[in-house]
């Protein structure tokens, strides 16, 4: 054999595990096809939070004014905007090739499919491998009928291309890549409508968390259409006119540059997987929870595998890969936040108040709003909660979910205290600094138990 171990994709998962499985004295290389760093890295994640950062910081420079500090009308040079995002990018991507050098893991570049259990051809090139890694990530959901071109229709690689600021843009889905981008784009001039086709924006987070996130997006004046479907559009003199439907009836709306953002795919099909044995399941990997697939050397982490498609789970999932195939024991039993980059930030972990009913607890809820938090006045925010679930026998902690500033930080805290067992009593009884964003939390633990300081209690113990 070639290496013991090979892993095939250098996204956040592929070279965690690359790395891992390095440090525990394997011999190991690394395939890449495309981005050294994978989509997260060069066309997703970094790139996209970079031009958020640009967005919150036209916000703030118009807010001021309401301090008293007036910087005068904001200017954006969007080739400087672009020359920065790129230089963040490239920083990081040549970091991720200097730390796999630096841990002895061959980088090799292609496109790789198995010829057999152990062996994949890349290129004119046969690799083989005593235990082979699959973390070849995901890519852009395409919807019928909106095809992406580039130009007028793009997905979320092509929205970031902002050489110029369309007059209207419209943003087919309203989960956390629409949403991101929805944000970019009506920081930076253009008048914004949001298309999801569930009920509210974020199907997948809390009710409450959603609504108010929604709260925000309506009050700086983006139209956000749920229940909504986009039927079909076509190109005018005009711009591009699309046919929305809802409730039954038809509307059109005319924009000049649409995203097309309704989810994302695994990329299991191609890689010649099935021929060897390996089970994919439209396209996805199935795996037990040392992420082995049923052929037992053959492991698949990230994207690749199972929902939620995060770069921290492709991340946590491909040290548990590495350290199982260098015969260590372990296994993936973690939950996952998640977090919408937005204006305020969306950040959850554990069960929503539905799941949590669901599963047979018997809830307690504490919300606490940022509108009563000191620091949040003093940043001027006056929007946002944080709500927290329990159950009502144990007291335990089973979801956190906040909407507001530095909530993609805040929900770490909440993430261990899952992990740890802690209950809503722990937490509010854990000091925390004040006046922080952070003591929310204790105060929505505080809510919860009718002991609440800073807002009315709607129950006493």
């Amino acid at each position: 054999m070639d290496y013991q171990v090979l892993v095939i994709g250098a996204g956040p998962g592929g070279y965690h595990a690359a790395i891992r499985a390095a440090q525990l004295g394997q011999k190991v290389a690394c395939i890449e096809e495309t981005y050294v760093g994978g989509v997260c890295l060069n066309v997703g994640c970094i790139p996209t939070k970079a031009l958020l950062h640009v967005a919150e910081d036209l916000r703030e420079a118009k807010h001021a004014k309401a301090y008293g500090v007036d910087f005068g009308t904001p200017k954006v040079d969007l080739k400087q905007v672009d020359k920065w995002k790129e230089s963040v990018v490239n920083k990081l991507t040549g970091g991720v090739r200097s730390l796999l050098k630096s841990n002895r893991v061959d980088l090799i570049e292609g496109h790789a499919v198995f010829k057999d259990e152990n062996t994949v051809q890349v290129g004119d090139k046969t690799v083989s491998a005593e235990k082979i890694i699959v973390a070849t990530g995901s890519e852009p959901i395409q919807i019928p009928g909106f095809e992406t071109n580039g130009d007028t229709i793009v997905d979320s690689t092509g929205a970031l291309l902002v050489s110029e600021v369309p007059k209207r843009f419209l943003a087919i889905g309203g989960s956390a890549i629409g949403l991101e981008f929805s944000d970019i784009y009506q920081a930076l001039g253009s008048e914004v409508t949001v298309v999801e086709l569930m009920n509210e924006i974020v199907p997948t987070a809390d009710r409450d968390a959603a609504r108010e996130l929604r709260k925000s997006f309506d009050k700086r004046g983006v139209k956000i259409l749920t229940t909504t479907k986009a039927v079909s559009q076509k190109k005018t003199k005009d711009g591009v006119e699309v046919t929305l439907e809802r409730a039954g009836t038809q509307e059109t709306l005319t924009v000049d540059k649409i995203l097309v953002a309704v989810g994302r795919k695994p990329r299991g099909a191609g890689l010649g997987l099935e021929e060897v044995g390996v089970t994919v399941e439209r396209g996805f990997i199935p795996t037990n929870a040392q992420m082995q697939t049923n052929v037992p050397h053959i492991y698949a982490i990230g994207d690749v595998t199972k929902p939620p498609l995060l770069a921290h789970k492709a991340m946590k999932e491909g040290l548990v890969a590495a350290e199982h195939a260098a015969g260590k024991p372990a296994a993936y039993d973690t939950i996952v936040p998640a977090v919408v980059y937005t204006s305020p930030e969306l950040a959850s972990v554990g069960m929503t108040e539905q799941e949590a009913k669901d599963a047979g607890h018997k809830v307690r809820v504490g919300t606490f709003p940022l509108a009563a938090s000191g620091r949040a006045m003093t940043l001027g925010v006056s929007e946002g909660i944080v709500k927290v679930i329990g159950d009502e026998e144990t007291d335990l902690l089973l979801g956190f979910h906040m909407v507001g500033p530095s909530a993609g930080d805040m929900v770490s805290e909440a993430a261990l205290a899952i992990e740890m067992g802690a209950t809503l009593e722990d937490i509010s009884l854990t000091q925390h600094a004040h006046p922080t964003i952070a003591e929310s939390f204790m105060e929505a633990a505080e809510v919860a138990h009718g002991l609440a300081i800073h807002v009315a209690n709607k129950r006493h113990k």
